[in-house]
């Protein structure tokens, strides 16, 4: 029979990996940090690492050198699957393209779509324009020119593009057809504009 109540050993918090990232995304050395807290680089290395695991009065000592509050550590990160088969259909214009939305509808910071498009299919013969900082494109099979105002590129199977937001352009998909993955940062119907 299980007991009730899960032990220590299945239920171990691991916090080393968010202690790290957040000292090397302040550009602290782990000397200075060791500095910071009187600790020695060579435990804060080993808490980093999930080799041991801090007091509480050690670990209040890491959180605020690092300026990090400390029930951040014990937060499950925001993970959401949406597999192909349920994305959403969407309509961003393109012509012969089943367009998916691949990313959750509420998320702002980036938008992914996956396009399934027919041979010769295109965004059309004008010029438009996404309202986002940055696009991508990565074509996953096939071949697809993307057009801008002066230039023609053509992208084949695992070559990606990245240019502005906003910079008028089109595409049309070669006689095979092509799979696209369009990358917008952020997504184009975000409220951060």
């Amino acid at each position: 029979m299980r007991p009730i109540h899960p032990t220590s050993a299945e239920t171990q918090v691991q916090i080393g990996a968010k202690l790290r990232s957040s000292r090397q995304a302040q550009g602290l050395t782990l000397e200075q940090l060791a500095a910071a807290t009187d600790l020695t680089k060579g435990f804060i290395s080993r808490i980093e690492r999930d080799d041991t695991l801090p007091s509480v009065p050690t670990l209040v000592q890491l959180c605020q050198a690092l300026s990090l509050p400390i029930g951040s550590l014990f937060e499950e990160p925001d993970v959401q699957l949406v597999t192909l088969a349920d994305a959403p259909r969407i309509n961003m214009g393109g012509i012969g393209a089943d367009e998916r939305l691949v990313t959750p509808r509420a998320e702002e910071r980036v938008q992914v779509l996956r396009s399934s498009v027919e041979p010769n299919g295109s965004g059309g013969d004008e010029l438009y324009t996404v309202s986002c900082d940055v696009e991508s494109l990565h074509v996953v099979a096939g071949e697809v020119d993307v057009r801008f105002s002066d230039r023609t590129t053509t992208l084949a199977a695992g070559d990606t593009l990245t240019f502005p937001g906003r910079t008028p352009h089109t595409w049309r998909a070669g006689d095979a057809g092509a799979e696209i993955v369009w990358i917008l940062v952020p997504a184009a119907w975000s409220g951060s504009r």
